[in-house]
């Protein structure tokens, strides 16, 4: 057994604070989209070579994935970052601000893989673990109902590189730097989205009783569908429906013929998902009945809820506590926002970890969001720990 004064201390990352910084801020400066982080993998790839772990590319697309055994251990750990930027231009005016004009890391993934790479290289330079570790960056998180973790799944990530156990982060502004918040059971919600076509009977404005206006149906359904969180889930559970566009029409005199509306579903129970689905379809079909109107709905599951269980979750907080103090671990509150990290979570326990970006930090997804660079060493110092113990002797 190992001591536990000989697992990775954040002391132990101080030295590499500068390298971290400006690794991260050239992933910044040069961000690239979901399925086109060729130059993103080609970086992260050479680096894990060089330190020689076995690596695999264009795992699930640009999906890079790092292995090394150290010892006779048999337990196995797998620690994801993703890798993609958004379609955003950058207002930071920061010196190291994108090079690509409507590109930028406005999520901080340019944080989470440089601090996957800081822990890659600390473990591969001490090798003080007794097993399997598996590094996974994962290209396409914010592709949508489309993307990395289930194509990766698909590649064969599981059959090629198994692991008994999974572990990833994200930011979190509004918590100190340096910080982390954790939660075992549901995290971040089930993302489903939905298009309505509300089809009517189109013609002059002034002869309103000669059509069947899908403009009035939209509005009644937008006002009726806000009755579902309201009166038809438990008020114990938490949920979101939210009607995100509406399109009708392109001028003033005319009635359209049809109308279209677009809502983002939000659930972290699978009974309240199903409900929510059945509800909005019985609703929607009753309500445009009445105007003599009918409907097409299009109903796309995506991304299912972040389910941590709990002894992953429980033996990460350990971690935390040890390395940052137990004053500094806190318990996460459900967040409404979703991750395709959950398609992982459905197959193999694990948990998903949330590092503080600062009090101040812009939120996510905006032009003026960065990486707080102060929580590099952090989250780098509790990947190494957290492998170090898990696959100790």
């Amino acid at each position: 057994m190992t001591l536990d004064n000989d697992f990775a201390r954040l002391s132990d990352f101080e030295p590499m604070k500068a390298e971290l910084t400006g690794i991260r801020r050239h992933l910044h400066a040069n961000p690239e989209l979901s399925f086109e982080e060729a130059e993103t993998a080609r970086f992260v790839a050479e680096k894990l070579e060089a330190w020689g772990y076995e690596v695999t590319r264009n795992v699930g697309g640009h999906g890079v994935v790092a292995r090394m055994t150290v010892g006779a251990g048999k337990k196995s750990i797998a620690i994801r970052a993703d890798m993609d930027a958004l379609p955003i231009s950058e207002q930071t005016g920061a010196a190291y601000a994108s090079k690509a004009p409507g590109k930028m890391h406005a999520c901080g993934h340019d944080g989470h893989t440089t601090i996957l790479l800081g822990a890659a290289e600390y473990l591969a330079r001490t090798r003080r673990f007794n097993g399997t570790l598996n590094l996974i960056f994962q290209p396409a998180e914010e592709a949508g109902a489309v993307s990395g973790a289930p194509a990766m799944i698909k590649d064969g990530l599981f059959e090629r590189f198994p692991f008994d156990v999974i572990y990833g982060l994200h930011n979190h502004p509004g918590a100190a730097e340096g910080t982390w918040l954790l939660r075992s059971g549901p995290l971040m919600a089930a993302a489903d989205t939905v298009e309505i076509t509300i089809i009517g009977k189109g013609g002059h404005a002034s002869r309103p009783h000669l059509t069947i206006d899908p403009v009035v149906v939209a509005c009644n359904l937008v006002v009726s569908l806000q009755t579902i969180v309201a009166r038809s889930v438990d008020p114990t559970q938490t949920a979101v429906v939210t009607v995100g566009a509406i399109h009708a029409g392109e001028v003033s005199n005319v009635i359209p013929e049809s109308a279209k509306m677009l809502l983002t579903v939000r659930s972290f129970d699978p009974k309240v998902r199903e409900l929510l689905e059945a509800r909005i379809r019985k609703l929607t079909a009753s309500i445009a009945e009445g105007y003599g109107a009918s409907v097409e709905i299009d109903y796309v599951y995506g991304h299912p809820v972040v389910v941590n269980s709990e002894k992953e979750t429980e033996f990460a907080r350990m971690i935390a506590e040890e390395l940052v103090g137990a004053e500094k671990v806190t318990t996460c509150g459900l967040i409404p926002g979703s991750e395709d990290f959950s398609h992982y979570l459905e197959h193999k326990p694990g948990s998903f970890l949330r590092l503080g970006n600062g009090v101040n930090s812009a939120i996510l997804h905006s032009a003026k969001y960065d990486f707080a660079d102060e929580s590099l060493t952090v989250g780098a110092a509790m990947w190494a720990r957290l492998t170090e113990r898990y696959l100790d002797a």
